[in-house]
C-alpha cells in the first residue's frame, strides 16, 4: 500500500489521504486520465514524450499491483489473483507493444482495463 501512496504523492493531487480500495481505484483512473490525455495532444506528442510518462506510470501502477498479488498474505481469492495476474501480463505486453509501435488507438484498452478495474473497486 505505500507505493500507491507514493505514487498518488508523485501526482500531487489529493489521493494521498485515501486507503485501501479508494486509493487503487484513484490511481487507477489517474493512469487512465494520463492515457487519455496522451490520446487527445497525440499529434502535439511529437516525441511522444507525454506517451513515454502516461506508461511508465501505468506500468509502475501493474508492477505494484503484481507485486502486491504476489505476496503470500494477499486476502484475496486465490483464483481472482490469478486472474488479475492474467491481466496485468497483457497489460504489460501491450504496453511494450505501443512503446515499439505507438498508435493512440492501441491505448484504449489499457484505459478500458484501468477504469472498469477501478469502478470494480469503487462499487464492492
Amino acid at each position: 500500500m505505500m507505493a500507491m501512496q507514493m505514487m498518488s504523492q508523485e501526482l500531487g493531487d489529493n489521493t494521498s489521504e485515501l486507503a485501501g480500495r479508494e486509493l487503487e481505484a484513484a490511481v487507477l483512473n489517474k493512469a487512465a486520465t494520463l492515457l487519455e490525455e496522451v490520446v487527445g495532444k497525440w499529434q502535439e506528442d511529437a516525441d511522444h514524450a507525454l506517451l513515454d510518462n502516461a506508461l511508465k506510470y501505468n506500468q509502475t501502477l501493474w508492477s505494484v499491483f503484481q507485486a502486491e498479488l504476489l505476496n503470500g498474505d494477499n486476502p484475496l481469492p486465490m483464483a481472482l489473483r490469478e486472474n488479475i495476474l492474467t491481466l496485468s501480463s497483457f497489460v504489460d505486453r501491450r504496453s511494450f507493444e505501443v512503446q515499439a509501435y505507438p498508435a493512440p488507438e492501441k491505448l484504449d484498452i489499457l484505459i478500458r482495463i484501468n477504469r472498469s478495474l477501478a469502478e470494480g473497486l469503487m462499487t464492492h
